[in-house]
């Protein structure tokens, strides 16, 4: 049970506004708790959208979070960073993040439940709070979310994109420049509904690249910073510009090396079970301790050998 007091800066907003900014819940939430009955105050009523004065006492009373009907799973997680509030980890390719149709098992949803069993519940659901999400065959770095006022913080975060984001690709295709900020609008796809497009009137979407190592055999490897979150983002970007990334099961033509290839080489390309994308680093300032965090996910086996053999096979 709180007791939440409103503040000369507070005066005049909606009552559900006030109440989530003082409580850290959503406005969904307090909508929630104010049509049950959880909320009280000496003024009788309340409504929503009324508006608050300053010194209203207000008392906020929370159920019980209700448990996820999902049943944990003990899938090991590789942890970058954890504490009470948030953890960051490293999610291997061919690991959904969400369930959903055809993905009712295995996600990395069913493995934070059996790892985080304690949780205090995000909009009365004990669940972590996922704030992004990497494809199903995209690596890497991924934080989530504890409790109700550390998702919305971090929410905030990737609203504003103020924090930094860098993945790193593997391409068919050697760009002419070396550095190149790419911005093209994307939008669905007009015919094919799991894919996403380039299109004039789509939402702003902004890549920033940087080649770093081209090789003889017409491929590279390039660093990406996101300043915009859009839906297969990168995939599009650099399949846009002539650059599909190397196992890119919707955005690239199947490639099958030809026998002229190192066999090492050509061994790693069909080795790939999906697009050769990795977040590699994601930093940002802790919402609630406000520590610096800088995490730096580790490339799975089959991507450093196919960057390992890229590598020796350019002598």
């Amino acid at each position: 049970m709180d007791n939440l007091t409103i503040p000369s800066e507070l005066a005049g907003k909606r009552l559900d506004d006030a109440l989530a900014q003082l409580s850290g819940q959503s406005r969904n939430r307090i909508q929630q708790l104010l049509t049950s009955g959880m909320v009280t105050s000496a003024s009788g009523r309340l409504k929503a959208s009324r508006k608050v004065k300053v010194g209203e006492l207000f008392t906020l009373s929370l159920p019980p979070s209700t448990p996820l009907t999902l049943i944990p799973e003990a899938i090991p997680l590789d942890i970058l960073f954890e504490d009470d509030h948030l953890l960051v980890v490293n999610k291997p390719a061919g690991m959904v993040v969400h369930p959903s149709y055809g993905h009712d098992t295995g996600t990395l949803v069913h493995a934070l439940l059996h790892h985080c069993p304690e949780l205090p519940g995000i909009n009365g659901v004990q669940r972590p709070g996922i704030v992004h999400r990497l494809d199903k065959d995209t690596s890497g770095a991924l934080v989530v979310a504890k409790d109700e006022a550390t998702m919305r913080a971090l929410s905030e975060l990737f609203s504003t994109h103020d924090l930094e984001r860098q993945y790193v690709a593997w391409c068919r295709g050697r760009p002419l420049w070396q550095c190149h900020t790419i911005e093209l609008p994307l939008a669905r796809h007009r015919h094919h509904r799991q894919k996403m497009a380039v299109c004039h009137n789509g939402k702003e979407a902004i890549t920033e690249a940087n080649c770093e190592f081209r090789h003889r055999l017409n491929m590279s490897r390039i660093r990406l910073t996101l300043h915009t979150g859009r839906t297969h983002q990168i995939r599009v970007h650099l399949s846009h510009l002539g650059l599909p990334i190397l196992g890119d099961p919707l955005y690239a033509r199947p490639f099958n090396p030809s026998k002229s290839f190192p066999k090492a080489l050509r061994a790693a390309i069909i080795a790939l079970p999906g697009q050769a994308l990795h977040a590699e680093l994601l930093a940002f300032t802790h919402p609630i301790t406000k520590a610096e965090i800088h995490c730096v996910a580790p490339r799975p086996s089959v991507l450093a050998t196919l960057d390992e053999v890229l590598i020796d096979s350019q002598c």
